[in-house]
């Protein structure tokens, strides 16, 4: 079983003899290797079970780094990474040939960013090599947002797990790059779309769900729980669920069901705060999959500034299951 504990040597040496380590982010827990050996990054998708046509996000120390992996770096986008990094911005770039196929799925940009977490900032900057570091959890399952969330899913394949506590963020990163001259979201994420364009100006959103992604996080069916997820208007769904025998778990934004058992039931935020919100938004999902539940049913919430973000998880999680 992974050892779980705060220390940064520890998780720096099994990075170097090319093992597996769980890393905190301010979005997610991440299972991290070292992302310029092959070996190591094949690990990651061996033991995420991940389809090697979905990308992986390189991590490193600095916005400096980052000139050490790609050729080049947009003005606008490097505007954007100066203002948000560290934070929960990831920036796709043309890669250098360092940086092996396996990471970009053979594309030739590769997904970057600066974790904004101090555990990972200091072991970032211990390490000569960048991490590949995708989300901590078995493939198309829901996202970890605390250590005991990785040990659960993959104690026994790794042997460390660098505790960093709850992920502040707990939404992964808001993803971006250029087309052209124009700005493009590709993942709706941790960071605000109007932060964005107060910076570059308006940006086109393209978070297609697709078999054949052009960046992490694009696939129709992911971050799911196990069990069967309905969205629609809870006042109507719950009773008629309720009516045909299911035993239901409700995800809400604010509503409270008084009538409806409490541990089958999750708000995500009673004063209806959409960071709250999207913080609390995995956790609630964990908590309702491991419910004597037999299937989920979740609403969705304002769809601005970061309910699109969180109703992009939600309608990935509703989609077809992938287990």
């Amino acid at each position: 079983m992974a050892e779980v504990g705060t220390n940064i040597q520890k998780a720096s040496a099994y990075l170097k003899e090319g093992l597996l380590v769980a890393i905190p982010t301010e979005t997610v827990y991440g299972l991290a290797g070292n992302a310029l050996d092959v070996k190591s990054v094949g690990t990651i998708f061996e033991t995420k079970n991940r389809p090697s046509f979905d990308p992986l996000i390189l991590h490193v120390a600095s916005l400096e780094q980052v000139n050490q992996f790609v050729t080049a770096f947009p003005e606008k986008l490097k505007r954007l990474a100066e203002a948000f990094w560290p934070g929960p911005l990831t920036v796709l770039l043309p890669r250098k040939a360092s940086v092996p196929d396996l990471v970009t799925s053979g594309l030739d940009r590769v997904a970057v960013r600066v974790p904004n977490h101090p555990l990972t900032l200091e072991l970032l900057a211990q390490l000569d090599f960048p991490l590949a570091a995708p989300s901590a959890n078995p493939f198309g399952y829901i996202s970890p947002t605390q250590a005991a969330h990785v040990a659960a899913q993959l104690g026994t394949q790794i042997p460390y797990i660098l505790d960093g506590g709850a992920c502040a963020v707990g939404l992964e990163s808001t993803i971006v790059g250029m087309e052209e001259e124009q700005v493009m979201i590709y993942r709706l994420g941790g960071l605000d779309i109007s932060e964005i364009e107060s910076l570059v100006g308006p940006v086109t959103v393209q978070v297609n769900s697709t078999s054949n992604p052009n960046a992490p996080g694009q696939l129709v069916s992911h971050y799911a729980p196990r069990k069967p997820l309905v969205l629609g208007n809870l006042t109507e769904l719950v009773p008629q669920l309720i009516q045909q025998g299911k035993k239901v778990g409700v995800l809400s934004f604010s509503t409270h069901f008084p009538s409806f058992a409490a541990n089958r039931q999750v708000i995500l935020s009673a004063s209806r705060d959409l960071k709250e919100a999207a913080h609390r938004l995995f956790m609630a999902m964990r908590i309702l999959d491991e419910s004597d539940a037999e299937l989920i049913v979740a609403e969705f919430v304002p769809e601005i500034g970061l309910g699109r973000a969180i109703n992009d998880r939600l309608k990935r999680a509703a989609a077809q299951p992938i287990h």
